[in-house]
């Protein structure tokens, strides 16, 4: 498996909680941001999933909070679809400060659901790896 794509973020002071670090919600939206952001690397925009019919659903996240984010800390956020059979896929997601320190461990659970019928289609894999123009980003 290669290298997880990564994105880098600077944390910005209304992200953060009275006691001063990152409030939980925003882990999230870190961890979509570098979702979003692998799927634009590997050509893959909203309106091309929204003209194949299909739609990213998230069924699943679990956060494991390892070390407090600060304003001002520089944070890369990893992404690696891990792929089985069936409707599902996982993403292993990690945040990290800039100096390697693990902040947060992320695992979510998702599929592609069909617009149309409003089910989740079976092999998702397969419109990433029709769809992307660097599939190898998403391990295919």
């Amino acid at each position: 498996m290669s290298e997880p794509f990564s994105v880098r973020i600077t944390v910005r002071g209304y992200e953060t909680d009275v006691q001063g670090h990152v409030n939980q919600s925003v882990y999230i939206n870190y961890a979509e941001h570098a979702r979003w952001s692998l799927l634009q690397a590997a050509g893959i925009s909203q309106n091309r999933l929204t003209g194949q019919g299909v739609g990213p659903v998230a069924l699943e996240t679990t956060i494991r909070y390892r070390r407090e984010l600060l304003a001002g800390d520089e944070i890369d956020v990893s992404c690696a679809f891990e792929w089985g059979g069936g409707k599902t896929f996982r993403i292993r997601q990690t945040i990290s400060r800039s100096d390697g320190t693990v902040a947060a461990e992320l695992t979510a659970v998702g599929g592609l659901l069909d617009l149309k019928e409003r089910r989740m289609v079976a092999n998702p894999q397969d419109y990433f790896k029709e769809l992307a123009s660097d599939p190898s980003l998403f391990g295919l």
